[in-house]
């Protein structure tokens, strides 16, 4: 199993939180790899249109990312994930450290401004 993709306990974990297949139309996609493209942009912080083919078309794991959001089943998972992390013991539920070394902030974050195009008001009128 690859480091990318969320392993069989923690789709048990998961799978009762997505909705069934309806009965006609066109069949949907495997939410468990529309999952697994979801937090592979998260992890690597990529654009959309980087994702690699083998997660599906990028648009529809956008697509899905966003209903998902929407709809709160993206918290729903990750409160799930991380509720069964902290059971287990992999991690404490009091203490959560965030590294923020490689964060990179715009200029205008740090109190700079942002460039302008100067105008004189005597040409712009």
């Amino acid at each position: 199993m690859t480091r990318d993709r969320i392993t069989d306990d923690q789709w048990e974990c998961i799978k009762d939180l997505f909705p069934k297949p309806a009965k006609t139309g066109r069949p949907p996609r495997d939410h468990r790899l529309m999952l697994d493209g979801i937090f592979w942009i998260l992890r690597i912080g990529s654009a959309w249109r980087d994702l690699p083919e083998e997660f599906g078309p990028w648009q529809t794991v956008y697509d899905r990312f966003n209903g998902w959001n929407n709809d709160g089943t993206i918290d729903n998972i990750l409160h799930r994930l991380r509720a069964a992390h902290v059971d287990c013991g992999a991690i404490d539920d009091q203490l959560w450290c965030v590294d923020g070394t490689i964060l990179r902030a715009h200029r205008c974050a740090a109190g700079g401004g942002k460039k302008t195009t100067r105008q004189n008001q005597l040409i712009t009128h």
